[in-house]
């Protein structure tokens, strides 16, 4: 599936206008996970570059990080909540079954005036909901902004003892808002595929109608995230690149003409197998899987905020989103990045690199309870 294109769409672009995210206050080191887990810190980092992860407060649930995100990117933005027409929330570990955990984040934010609902698709989530979204901006006229968050706490759903899973998920939230920007800026093109024949590769058995939870499901383990780590990572193989290259190929741009790669941080060591293959030459790949872990849904989007606060785009530079996850799926999003708070201007210059040390994020804000 691609961005709709054509005589149905009204109004200005729609592209990013700001960028938030949100970590839980505790910070997990590999020392820990790998005492449950019977494996050790050098283990979990050459397995995966992974060094520490957050973990979500017990008082926290996924729509406290996601409403915390939400305000960050808000505040960037200068809009108010009752400005917004639409908030989407991708996770894939919602507070409850039902009802949709946006509704509980509109309510945290007072964004009345916004139409609410969630998204599933797994890692893949942020991705796809900044593809639904901008999809009802370039369609509706009086719209205006929408907040798209990706939000996951990981935590509460892995076995702690399986070091197949453990050592690879931390706890997060994202956001971006999206709305009208300047004619030469914003999303260019969205490109998402789903593999159904493949979905038991990643799972969490027992909850629904299925198999729905009983003291038979708890006692087997089947509420725990489950998946099958060398056929995720044959999918990725096989998909992701296919997927950038034909985003590219359709919005009819060179792989060297993109600036900033932003994947979906699943495992560092995998990616850093995967960087040459993608062909973009002297763009820059960030990075925060080392520090804060696979945080599912919200991965491209807290990864994206660090690097726009740090200044990293500048107005004008082409930026890819990428993610993978159950479904399986894959999505993928083109832009020439806006002017925003933190934007850059096009002549300024910061020397493009895959790795180095980032500055420390800012102080962390505890969401009300």
């Amino acid at each position: 599936m691609v961005s709709p294109e054509g005589s149905d769409l009204v109004g200005d672009p729609i592209g990013i206008v700001s960028t938030g995210s949100y970590l839980p206050a505790e910070v997990v080191e590999n020392d820990e996970v790998a005492r449950a887990t019977g494996v050790t810190d050098e283990w979990i980092v050459r397995k995966t570059g992974i060094r520490r992860r957050r973990r979500a407060a017990p008082d926290q649930a996924t729509s406290d990080l996601a409403a915390e995100a939400g305000r960050r990117a808000l505040a960037q933005a200068g809009l108010r909540p009752a400005d917004l027409a639409y908030v989407v929330v991708a996770t894939s570990t919602p507070d409850h079954p039902q009802p949709a955990t946006a509704g509980i984040v509109q309510h945290l934010l007072g964004a009345g005036n916004a139409a609410c609902f969630d998204l599933n698709s797994v890692c893949s989530g942020f991705v796809y909901g900044l593809a639904v979204a901008h999809g009802l901006l370039r369609t509706d006229a009086p719209a205006g902004h929408a907040l798209v968050i990706g939000a996951d706490i990981y935590s509460r759903i892995l076995d702690h003892s399986d070091r197949r899973t453990a050592v690879l998920f931390g706890d997060g939230a994202g956001a971006v808002v999206l709305g009208p920007v300047a004619s030469s800026h914003g999303i260019l093109r969205t490109r998402l595929l789903t593999r159904g024949d493949q979905h038991r590769l990643i799972k969490v058995p027992a909850g629904g109608s299925r198999l729905p939870a009983s003291a038979a499901t708890v006692h087997d383990g089947a509420h725990f995230f489950a998946m099958d780590g060398g056929g995720v990572r044959g999918f990725v193989q096989e998909q992701l690149p296919a997927a950038v290259r034909g985003l590219l190929a359709e919005a009819g741009v060179d792989a060297a003409s993109v600036r900033h790669f932003v994947p979906h941080q699943a495992n560092g060591v995998m990616l850093a197998d995967l960087w040459p293959e993608l062909g973009f030459g002297s763009a820059e790949l960030h990075l925060t899987v080392d520090e804060y872990a696979n945080t599912g849904s919200a991965s491209v989007a807290v990864t994206l905020d660090e690097a726009h606060r740090q200044g990293r785009f500048a107005v004008g530079d082409r930026v890819l989103l990428a993610a993978f996850g159950g479904g399986m799926s894959v999505g993928a999003l083109l832009a020439d990045w806006t002017h925003t708070a933190h934007a850059r201007s096009p002549a300024a210059t910061i020397p493009h690199q895959t790795r180095g040390p980032r500055p420390a994020p800012e102080p962390l804000i505890t969401p009300p309870p």
